[in-house]
């Protein structure tokens, strides 16, 4: 299918979805109260939670408007008190985490909130029982001890630096969530927690509305109602807004464009660890060859894709850790340089064929390459992707599937891959490049094993130094420009068009997943609107 059917294809969807959408709506977005002051706010995002447990990974990065963390994070993401009264006293050289909790805090049942829903929420997810994807996340965790109903003690493996910044995870109710099934039960769905918002609906693929908390320790919100409205297709999600049927949405660049003359909406632009790369799966006789790897790097264009892509409103990607990052290794950018990349495989013995495409030993210089359907972004680093792959003499087969279709093909196919947390590298690297995570769900999706990066990946986490962290990422990077297991292309900005109906609107630096805790309505619950 052409661009231009593709594009015509969408456009056909997205005015059967409006249509559907306009019947069923009672009354567009941008309810107000009695008053006359704005407080409601319906937004458009493109991914639905699973679950809305946190024991089983629900917002697990902060933000998830439920529920609150021990700590939480600001605009400029450091580290503040939520449902902890401070930051914790670290002792026993970085083993031991103190956390006094804040008083008078209640569940939205009324029950009070204790030390004990603490330690009832970490050992949870830490069951073997428990199906929760990222528990390896909280892998330092030795135990979790209350002193009392107002104090929290964790005990630590080893001196995990970054430990306080997984203390954003949320707090469950023990008295609410104890007693069924974990990965099952009504809780999953009809959660309690102490955060800003109360669930009120969840029609899953449609939308989750929620309704301000009256008795939030922090306050009651402005926005007395929130709906995130799920609509995957970017095209759908643009269409809606410019109807009046959202008050705003994460859009890409190219929709973006379609708001710069409209003076009620306001774009607003979010820097990101968000990045996109090709995953180079080393079961496959063609990806797992050094000399391919190493010359589809070089044959890459980053900066076309984030001028023809992106319009600009990102950057080059050598790793999942961004150029504009401190923990970033300056050196290890790499050229666009498709002679070298030509080189490279003649010197190992990959010959153009008569089509063009090398070969050798008999094996063909081709690779399946998949993205997930209706994510026109990966869909066009795809393509971008493959064209430049091909001019070097590689063919890279594109084509999309669900992510339950492309799962069980990631161990010889490739996968058009996104990630990124900007709390601590540790978050990225490891999960990605650690051979001990090979295929384990979305982890080291590329089934990458370098012993040189294992080890460095160890020292970063378990050292309390940060130059001593700083040296071991740095070793990290320079080994992925050496034998790269992904081809990292971009990292990508967040844009997010809204109706200009709120004062100060701010974004953090934000992760890959972004929906109902990342955005301009990271802090919602903190809003003010415009008089």
């Amino acid at each position: 299918m052409t661009a231009r059917s593709i594009r015509g294809a969408a456009a056909a969807a997205a005015a059967v979805v409006l249509a559907a959408g306009a019947a069923a709506c009672s009354k567009p977005a941008g309810g107000g109260s009695a008053d006359g002051v704005k407080d409601s706010l319906v937004v458009g995002i493109a991914n639905e939670p699973e679950t809305l447990s946190p024991l089983l990974g629900y917002g697990k990065d902060g933000n998830s408007k439920i529920f609150d963390g021990l700590l939480s994070r600001d605009a400029d993401m450091k580290l503040r008190p939520a449902l902890a009264a401070s930051l914790p006293k670290v002792t026993d050289d970085g083993r031991t985490y103190t956390f006094a909790l804040r008083h008078g805090v209640k569940f939205s049942d009324g029950k009070p909130f204790t030390a004990e829903d603490v330690v009832f929420t970490y050992r949870t997810i830490l069951d073997e029982k428990t199906n929760n994807a990222n528990k390896g996340e909280l892998d330092a965790v030795d135990k979790v001890t209350a002193r009392g109903d107002d104090t929290v003690v964790f005990s630590l493996k080893y001196p995990y630096a970054p430990f306080a910044e997984r203390t954003v995870l949320p707090i469950v109710p023990e008295h609410a969530a104890k007693g069924q099934d974990v990965n099952t039960g009504a809780f999953n769905t009809k959660p309690i927690g102490t955060g800003p918002y109360l669930l009120t609906g969840w029609s899953k693929g449609e939308k989750l509305t929620f309704k301000a908390n009256p008795d939030y320790w922090g306050g009651e919100p402005k926005v007395k109602k929130l709906t995130m409205a799920i609509i995957k297709d970017d095209d759908v999600r643009a269409t809606r807004l410019r109807s009046g049927d959202l008050d705003g949405a994460i859009l890409p660049p190219n929709l973006v464009k379609g708001f710069k003359g409209d003076g009620s909406k306001t774009t607003i632009t979010a820097k990101t660890t968000d990045f996109r790369g090709v995953t180079l799966p080393t079961a496959n006789k063609v990806t797992g060859d050094t000399a391919v790897r190493r010359a589809l790097d070089l044959a890459v264009d980053r900066d076309a894709m984030i001028k023809s892509l992106l319009e600009g409103a990102g950057r080059a990607g050598y790793g999942p850790v961004p150029t504009d990052s401190a923990w970033f290794a300056k050196g290890t950018e790499r050229p666009y340089d498709p002679e070298k990349a030509k080189k490279l495989l003649d010197d190992a013995g990959w010959k153009p064929g008569g089509d063009g495409i090398r070969e050798k030993d008999g094996e063909r210089a081709e690779f399946t390459l998949w993205f997930p359907a209706g994510d026109k972004l990966r869909q066009e680093h795809a393509l971008a992707f493959a064209s430049d792959a091909k001019k070097i003499g590689i063919r890279a087969k594109v084509q999309s599937g669900t992510w339950e279709v492309i799962e069980p093909r990631m161990k010889d196919d490739a996968v058009l891959a996104g990630g990124g947390n900007p709390a601590d590298p540790d978050f990225d690297l490891y999960n990605l490049l650690h051979s001990s995570l090979a295929l384990d769900g979305f982890n080291n999706m590329a089934a990458y094993k370098n012993p040189e990066v294992d080890k460095a990946l160890e020292e970063g986490r378990r050292s309390g130094d940060k130059a001593a962290r700083k040296a071991a990422y740095d070793k990290i990077q320079h080994a992925l420009a050496d034998d790269p297991g992904y081809v990292f292309l971009t990292h990508v900005d967040h844009l997010y068009v809204m109706k200009d109906d709120w004062k100060d609107l701010t974004t953090q630096v934000e992760p890959h997943d972004h929906g109902l805790g990342a955005g301009p309505w990271w802090n919602v619950e903190d809003w003010q609107p415009k008089k």
